[in-house]
């Protein structure tokens, strides 16, 4: 408990406190940038570029040693990251508007092939005799614990930049996820709104892979922005409650990672904001589950007295009055009957 504890008030060490950091800003423009994904239904979009970064991360590795490097420069496999990812976005987008086949078949097919193609290049990698190709399966699933400083600082500046551009073109963000006619109207240019957002989840995917991986750094974009969605129908306020969700998830997972070096980060990230969504789901006050069921049973009562008086009423009219011919079970009984009447009917029932 107290390595935790230590942990999470960057006492731990300089290089642990680093990665908390990273992860904590790599978490924030995650859970804002997958807002705008979530309201404008392409979730699966980011699950594709992010398998599509593997043969990215592969080829990188390979040129490099080809060059006469080792093939761990993280700055390096980033962008070979982004190059595959980007090749991915651009692959669902012409097999969606060129081809009869619909956005979620198209991205399973990118998705699958682009995935299989890494594992093909990483099994041809760890039969290599030149390079270090130790670590390159970190990028699965994430790994912390052999990230020097500088890939720290990368990670963090990273995670800082998308923050920031995502701050500057929320508003136009915002409109076009809920109201994409009236952004037309008022000037805003949805198709360049909408690459520019999967412009920065590419981003913020690419900054991901180190911490997160591949796998499950949709989950960090997904998962912080539905949760975010129990506590608010406002939009200002759903962006800033899910990238906090995400940036406490990234500092409280990579904590927990710093204490149990043998856990991987990622799924630890994963889970803490799982975590978060399960009481989200539960106790938001309007939306949550306990708040629903509490509601349905204020209601209940009402409900029931209704269809008490509404059986009464059917049983006992004459098959040929108006009652009958009119019922259709969602017609008001004061539609149905007179007044003096139903008062009647309230009286035998309670």
């Amino acid at each position: 408990m107290m390595l935790f504890l230590e942990a999470l008030l960057l006492q731990a060490g300089r290089n642990a406190a680093l990665v908390s950091v990273g992860a904590a800003l790599l978490g924030l423009s995650a859970g804002a940038a997958g807002t705008f994904m979530v309201l404008r239904k392409r979730a699966l979009v980011a699950d594709a570029m992010a398998h599509a970064t593997l043969p990215g991360v592969a080829l990188a590795f390979l040129v490099m040693v080809a060059f006469g490097g080792e093939g761990r420069s993280l700055l390096g496999l980033l962008l070979g990251a982004a190059a595959t990812a980007a090749l991915g976005l651009w692959a669902v987008e012409c097999l969606t508007s060129r081809t009869r086949l619909p956005e979620d078949a198209s991205i399973g097919a990118v998705l699958s092939v682009t995935f299989g193609a890494g594992l093909v290049l990483l099994t041809v990698i760890q039969a290599m005799s030149a390079g270090q190709q130790a670590g390159l399966e970190g990028f699965l699933l994430g790994s912390t614990a052999g990230m020097l400083q500088a890939d720290a600082l990368t990670v963090a500046a990273g995670g800082a930049i998308a923050g920031l551009v995502i701050w500057a073109l929320r508003r136009p963000m915002a409109i076009v996820a809920f109201d994409e006619g009236y952004a037309a109207t008022a000037g805003i240019d949805v198709r360049r709104t909408d690459l520019a957002g999967m412009l920065l989840v590419l981003f913020v995917t690419v900054a991901g892979l180190r911490i997160v991986g591949l796998v499950l750094i949709v989950a960090l974009l997904i998962i912080p922005a539905v949760a975010a969605r129990f506590w608010t129908d406002r939009a200002g306020v759903l962006l800033a409650v899910a990238a906090g969700i995400g940036g406490v998830s990234g500092w409280v997972g990579t904590a927990l990672s710093a204490t149990a070096p043998s856990l991987p980060a990622g799924p630890l990230v994963v889970l803490v904001a799982a975590g978060i969504f399960a009481a989200s789901l539960l106790f938001a006050p309007g939306r949550g589950a306990v708040a629903r069921a509490r509601a349905a049973r204020r209601a209940a009562p009402i409900l029931s007295r209704e269809e008490s008086l509404r059986w009464i009423a059917l049983r006992h009219a004459d098959p040929s009055s108006p009652l009958i011919a009119q019922d259709d079970g969602r017609t008001p009984l004061s539609a149905l009957l007179p007044v003096e009447q139903i008062a009647g009917l309230d009286r035998r029932i309670g």
